[in-house]
């Protein structure tokens, strides 16, 4: 009978450790609301019944769209144009705001905030600046974020719209090389957090061990949970590099009205 008894404590004990894995469940919480609620009611009395039109749903994924209408370009005889020489650079500020939600071919603008000295020609602070996304995606598994690319296409001087070829060099300080404005990689903290899942299993785990320690019927079977979760904080360790790849890295949003530093790439004619 003993034994028969002991084997159904075991079987027992096996199913309750299981679902602790499963479901990571902290015996501490679950005391705790037991302390201060009925968990008998707590379903159908303490929570409302919500009515259907209420059920959450997940928000639209909408795209921004943009207002920016490029002006028409004017030619130009660069035999009496003023040049602006290429790696000129300009302070400027956004328009509008600019995310990895905006689409390919999307028009943009910016303002200058410093006035831009040349020989024989000054371009006043609030001269317009145009450019369109080139390219553009949201945040990608492998820890890839967001990317937005810009070309300035074109700047406005005296009324009239010229051609330029310029990057973006700079958004709110920070560098940016080749004009791709990116959202920060985030495999390697991904990692991170899939290891740290890890050791807040074994805790849990040895914090069972420790409980079961103090009781005089489950003593025996006491260092059980502590195996279970040392052995799931190695899985995790040793799975993270390859669990990680399917996590995105960050969006990228810049409102409007952001510093920008944009540099010219070729000289630009402008009369």
């Amino acid at each position: 009978m003993m034994l028969r008894n002991f084997i159904i404590l075991f079987g027992l004990f096996l199913s309750i450790t299981t679902n602790c894995y499963a479901l990571e469940l902290d015996l501490s919480v679950d005391e705790e609301i037991k302390k201060k609620y009925n968990s008998s009611k707590l379903e159908y009395k303490v929570l409302p019944n919500l009515p259907k039109s209420a059920t959450p749903s997940s928000p639209p994924k909408t795209t921004p769209t943009y207002a920016t209408t490029v002006p028409k370009i004017t030619k130009i005889d660069k035999t009496t144009a003023s040049k602006i020489p290429s790696r000129t650079k300009f302070k400027a500020r956004s328009n509008q705001t600019i995310s990895d939600w905006s689409q390919k071919g999307a028009n943009v603008s910016f303002t200058t905030t410093e006035a831009v000295f040349k020989k024989n020609l000054t371009i006043p602070a609030g001269t317009k600046l145009y450019g369109i996304i080139s390219d553009s995606h949201r945040p990608q598994i492998t820890g890839n974020g967001g990317l937005v690319e810009i070309d300035i296409t074109s700047i406005t001087y005296n009324g009239k719209t010229y051609q330029v070829d310029g990057k973006i060099t700079k958004a709110n300080s920070k560098k940016i090389f080749f004009s791709n404005i990116k959202g920060k990689r985030q495999y390697w903290k991904n990692v991170s957090k899939h290891i740290d899942k890890g050791e807040s299993f074994y805790k849990k785990s040895r914090n069972l061990s420790n409980k079961m320690s103090n009781n005089p019927i489950l003593v025996l079977l006491s260092p059980i949970p502590s195996a279970v979760g040392m052995a799931g904080y190695s899985i995790c360790t040793i799975l993270s590099p390859i669990t990680a790849i399917g996590a995105k890295g960050s969006n990228i949003s810049i409102p409007a009205g952001s510093s920008f530093e944009i540099k010219l790439q070729a000289p630009a004619y402008i009369q």
